[in-house]
C-alpha cells in the first residue's frame, strides 16, 4: 500500500475545500485502518464549512459517512480482521475539537464504532447509514437514564419486534434519509399507523419502506394536520420530525398525542410554554461517540448486519456523483440549496482523478 493518499481538507475555518496529498494514517489502538470505497454526503458536512461548527483544528478531512474495506487492524482488536466490509462514521473529538473525516481514499476509525456489512448490500448503499440510522435509532430506543430519549425496547432486543402494535406515528421528512430509516423501525416496532409527510413522487417508495399513508408536506398546514389525524385516526402517540424547521416544528408538537413523545433533529423552536407540557420533547444525537449512546450504538451495531442481511433496513438509493473526492464540493451545495430529495449523495474516493 503506498504512504501517500488523495484527501478533501477543509483548510480553515469557513475555507475552501482542497483534494491534495496527504499521508496514509497508522490504525492505533483498538482503531481499524480502512480503505475508504465509498462516502455519502451529510447535511453536517456542508454545516461544518459554512459555519465552523465542531471543528476547531485546521486543515481538516471531514466526511461524516463511510463504507469500505479494512486493511489494517490496531492492538487489541479482536472483532473485526483485514478484508472485512465495514460501514463507519467520521469521528468527531470532542475535546481536541478535530475530525477524522471520510472524505479520502483511506481513514482510521475505533473498531467500536464500526458495523460489518453483508454481501448483499453495496458499499454505496452501506455509505447511506452510519450517521443517518443512529440519528433515528438512538433516540427511540436509547435506555440509558442520562440520555433524554423516547425508551422504547428495541425490534433487534428480546421482545421489541412488534411490541408497539396499535400506537400510532408520524414521521415528517419521511423521505430524507433520516426520515426513511425512522419509517423502517416504526415498522419493525409493530406501529399499527406510519403516516409520512413526503413530496407525493415519493409515496411508493415509502409504502415500500412501511408507511401505510404518506400525506403531500406541500399541502397547507391545517390541512396537513387535519388528514394526518384522519389518516392516523387521532394525534399521535409518536411524531419525528426529520427537518426540524420552523414551520414543521410546530406542527409535530400539536400532532403529537397528551402524554406523547416529539422527536427533532435540531434545536426545538416555537413550541415555549404551548400545548400540553406532558408532551415530552427529545432531540435526536446520532454521534455514537457520544456519552449516553455507547450502549444503544454497540447494539445498533451489532444487530446491523442481520438486519441488512434480511432485508428487515433497508438502505437509502442512492445517487453516484462521478469524479470522485472532486465531485464533493458540488454534491454540498446541492444539498446546501435542498436540491435533492429521496436519494443519498455518494461519491467514490478512489475514482478521484
Amino acid at each position: 500500500m503506498a504512504a501517500q493518499q488523495k484527501a478533501l481538507f477543509l483548510e480553515a475555518i469557513q475555507g475552501p475545500l482542497t483534494v491534495r496529498e496527504t499521508d496514509v494514517p497508522a490504525p492505533g489502538p483498538g482503531e481499524l485502518l480502512v480503505k475508504v470505497q465509498a462516502a455519502a454526503l451529510n447535511p453536517i458536512d456542508w454545516m461544518i464549512q459554512a459555519f465552523g461548527v465542531f471543528v476547531e483544528t485546521y486543515p481538516a478531512i471531514i466526511g461524516s459517512d463511510g463504507a469500505g474495506t479494512v486493511v489494517g487492524v490496531g492492538e487489541g482488536v479482536a472483532s473485526f480482521s483485514i478484508g472485512d466490509r465495514v460501514a463507519f462514521q467520521g469521528t468527531i473529538d470532542p475535546v481536541q475539537k478535530s475530525i477524522k473525516g471520510t472524505f479520502a481514499h483511506f481513514t482510521t476509525t475505533p473498531a467500536k464504532l464500526a458495523a460489518k456489512i453483508p454481501a448483499n448490500v453495496s458499499f454505496e448503499s452501506a455509505a447511506t447509514l452510519p450517521c443517518t440510522l443512529p440519528t433515528a435509532a438512538t433516540v427511540l430506543y436509547n435506555q440509558d437514564e442520562s440520555s433524554p430519549s423516547v425508551k422504547l425496547t428495541a425490534p433487534w432486543s428480546e421482545g421489541g419486534k412488534g411490541k408497539y402494535a396499535g400506537k400510532r406515528v408520524l414521521v415528517l421528512g419521511g423521505s430524507s434519509s433520516v426520515g426513511q430509516y425512522v419509517i423502517q423501525l416504526a415498522r419493525l416496532s409493530g406501529f399499527s399507523s406510519i403516516i409520512a409527510t413526503a413530496s407525493p413522487q415519493h409515496t411508493d417508495s415509502l409504502k415500500g419502506l412501511g408507511a401505510t399513508h404518506v400525506v403531500d408536506r406541500n399541502l397547507p398546514s391545517e390541512t396537513l394536520q387535519a388528514e394526518s389525524t384522519r389518516l392516523g385516526g387521532g394525534l399521535f402517540d409518536l411524531v419525528y420530525d426529520a427537518i426540524s424547521t420552523q414551520d414543521t416544528m410546530p406542527i409535530g408538537y400539536a400532532l403529537t398525542a397528551p402524554g406523547g413523545d416529539f422527536v427533532v433533529v435540531s434545536p426545538p423552536v416555537g413550541l415555549g410554554g404551548e400545548g400540553d407540557p406532558k408532551k415530552k420533547v427529545h432531540m435526536a444525537r446520532g454521534l455514537l461517540a457520544l456519552p449516553g449512546n455507547e450502549a444503544v450504538g454497540a447494539d445498533l451495531l451489532s444487530a446491523l448486519p442481520t438486519l441488512l442481511e434480511t432485508g428487515d433496513i433497508k438502505p437509502n438509493r442512492t445517487e453516484v456523483l462521478p469524479g470522485g473526492l472532486n465531485a464533493i464540493a458540488g454534491g454540498l451545495e446541492r444539498l446546501k440549496n435542498k436540491q435533492v430529495s429521496g436519494t443519498k449523495l455518494v461519491v467514490l474516493p478512489h475514482e478521484t482523478a
